[in-house]
């Protein structure tokens, strides 16, 4: 392996790599989307990488130096996770993609059969409202036919959940049913165009249905109003020929992958963060899983959900059709489906990306030999249970309520106030008289706090903040306080002149 590591460094002597760097971790690299490296091999690019941006390390490496199973490396688009991965020699030119969790071939797709012995008829109305399927060779009568005979399962409808049901609805699918248990917030709005601002405080799940039945009358929703678990997932999945993940949480994307593999159905999955988005089809056509493309999830807070890291609220739309089009092509077994590629796409500069996947053998849930052969506790699995132990097992760290320090401050006591949001979010909302250091940059800046002042730390909602705190605990800062809540709360019962977002 030395001597293989010395040739490539000599080969990638002449030129530079570079190393694409996701959306989830740009904050770790000072927002370069691109960072220029002039390493022999994977695992020293990635150790210059972190050797100039010492803040990715724990995204990319474990305890023992080892590269994170919920991390996929490719280097020219080629999957290398089940090759020697950090010792994949390098050239001059060659591209490192870093594909995190953040959620095929040429061969005809097979047949769906749908829950009827014969495929239903379609009425004069029908005939006339699917007219622009119809005349469509790939799909014609008999494909409208398929499609009214179909069932398809939506597991959440929020942001992917929203495309997805409009179009599934609108394409003639006969029966959907739907999985979701949250009620409408007004921050839904901005993407999950399903909703409307008269649901706001309804279940979603009723304003997503009442939607989709205006679209298509003729269509029949199983609605599901409950969280999906180990313990009802194989019986609500089992009534349908497709699964479409719209789920937002590892717990449940991993539930949903593992009842699809020990069911037979095919899962089109796509995920969201920011400007990118993600999309496939697992189990299907004898291809990958969603555990072969990310056998272990991250440990718990590492990756920030999209109320912590934003979503633009046309992305869903563009993922959420990728998925309804897969489920589609599926049922008419027509066309190549996303199996055993991973469709990557970027909104903010415009890009699609297609990276292959194989199915890995030793997958313990689709492989040759799979040791999962039923459903498992998943928030255990995704470590909440132990996450939540371990904070509570940690020293109970100072609060302080919004009405506390307001008192404080006007009292004219010695506070230093400390935002570790982001500089757009300082925007949009600030608390008078705080000093804004991202958390993210944190590390950098702290030799500019004093470490004998009262701190007390703030971010949104009180969680960005208090990992703020445990850090400054550790660098020797004692008298660190966090505000219960975040500026949320302050604008609650503090200054409600303040905009929420």
């Amino acid at each position: 392996m030395t001597e293989n590591r010395a040739i490539a460094s000599i080969k990638n002597s002449n030129g530079m790599a570079k190393i694409l760097i996701p959306t989830p971790l740009r904050q770790f690299v000072d927002g370069h989307d691109t960072v220029e490296v002039n390493s022999g091999t994977v695992g020293d690019a990635l150790r210059e990488l972190v050797a100039v941006h010492p803040q990715i390390e724990r995204n990319l490496f474990n305890d023992q130096g080892k590269l994170r199973s919920f991390v996929n490396v490719y280097v020219d688009d080629e999957d290398i996770r089940y090759l020697d991965r950090e010792g994949t020699a390098l050239s001059a030119g060659s591209t490192i993609s870093i594909v995190p969790s953040i959620a095929g071939g040429a061969t005809p797709a097979p047949v769906i059969d749908v829950a009827e012995p014969a495929l239903p008829e379609l009425s004069n109305e029908e005939i006339l409202r699917y007219s622009r399927h119809l005349i469509l060779p790939e799909v014609g009568l008999e494909g409208q036919r398929r499609l009214k005979g179909a069932r398809v399962l939506m597991v959440g409808t929020g942001g992917l959940g929203a495309p997805l049901g409009l179009y599934l609805a609108a394409a003639g699918i006969g029966r959907i049913g739907i999985v979701d248990f949250d009620v409408v917030d007004e921050t839904n709005l901005q993407r999950q165009v399903i909703h409307g601002s008269k649901d706001v405080g309804r279940p979603k799940i009723e304003s997503a249905a009442e939607t989709m039945q205006d679209i298509n009358p003729r269509l029949v929703i199983d609605k599901h109003p409950t969280a999906l678990t180990s313990d009802n997932a194989l019986e609500i999945l089992a009534e349908y020929d497709v699964v479409v993940d719209g789920t937002d949480n590892f717990p449940t994307r991993y539930l949903v992958n593992d009842a699809c593999v020990l069911l037979g159905k095919p899962n089109a999955y796509g995920s969201i963060f920011r400007f990118e988005g993600q999309a496939t089809v697992f189990h299907h056509q004898g291809g990958p899983c969603y555990r072969c493309l990310y056998p272990e999830p991250p440990p718990p807070g590492l990756v920030p959900s999209c109320a912590e890291g934003g979503v633009l609220g046309i992305l869903p739309a563009v993922i959420g059709s990728i998925q309804a089009t897969e489920a589609v092509k599926i049922v008419l077994g027509k066309g190549d489906s996303l199996s055993g590629r991973l469709l990557l796409y970027d909104a903010l500069n415009m890009r699609f990306r297609e990276l292959r996947l194989r199915r890995n053998p030793d997958c313990p849930v689709c492989g040759d030999s799979p040791t999962v052969r039923e459903l498992i506790d998943y928030q255990q699995f995704c470590g909440i249970p132990q996450q939540a132990a371990e904070d509570a097992a940690q020293e109970r760290m100072p609060e302080i309520s919004p009405s506390d320090l307001k008192s404080r401050l006007d009292r004219g006591d010695d506070v230093f106030v400390l935002d570790v949001r982001e500089p757009h979010e300082f925007e949009i909302a600030r608390i008078p008289g705080t000093t804004l250091i991202p958390l993210g940059t944190l590390p950098k800046h702290v030799h500019e706090l004093d470490s004998t002042a009262d701190i007390v730390v703030h971010c949104k909602s009180g969680v960005r903040s208090g990992k703020a705190q445990r850090l400054l605990k550790e660098m020797g800062f004692s008298r660190v306080t966090n505000l219960a809540g975040g500026i949320l709360r302050w604008s609650d019962e503090v200054d409600p002149s303040i905009p929420k977002y």
